[in-house]
């Protein structure tokens, strides 16, 4: 089994030979495709009128700062727009595919940073 990481705003925009590569893999060793989709999510809130916000860490990482409707529309974007749209695209050119998220069956579990 292989791990793939693609960002969200590849989505769109896969060329066909990254897909064939994909399907080679898939076909030979399976695939789990994690994906990414920040700036879709930025998109959306500012559609719905939530000002997104950022924290900068000490050493200088820039993360999301998460409040309780943020994290709905993170899900609703990832777990919805995303993921159904790669599931899709996959299932198009002849990759059987699910797609799940990190709180389906508990496949994530973390403790909030304090």
């Amino acid at each position: 089994m292989i791990t793939i990481k693609i960002g969200g705003s590849v989505v769109d925009d896969l060329h066909p030979s990254t897909i064939a590569d994909i399907k080679k893999v898939a076909e030979s060793e399976g695939i789990i495709l994690v994906h990414g989709g920040g700036k879709e999510v930025t998109k959306v809130c500012e559609q719905l009128g939530k000002e997104p916000k950022f924290v900068t860490s000490p050493s200088g990482i820039k993360s999301r700062y998460t409040d309780k409707e943020t994290a709905e529309i993170f899900t609703m974007v990832m777990s919805g727009r995303i993921n159904k749209t790669i599931v899709q695209m996959l299932q198009k050119n002849g990759i059987n595919a699910i797609g799940i998220s990190g709180v389906d069956a508990k496949i994530i579990r973390a403790d909030r940073k304090k």
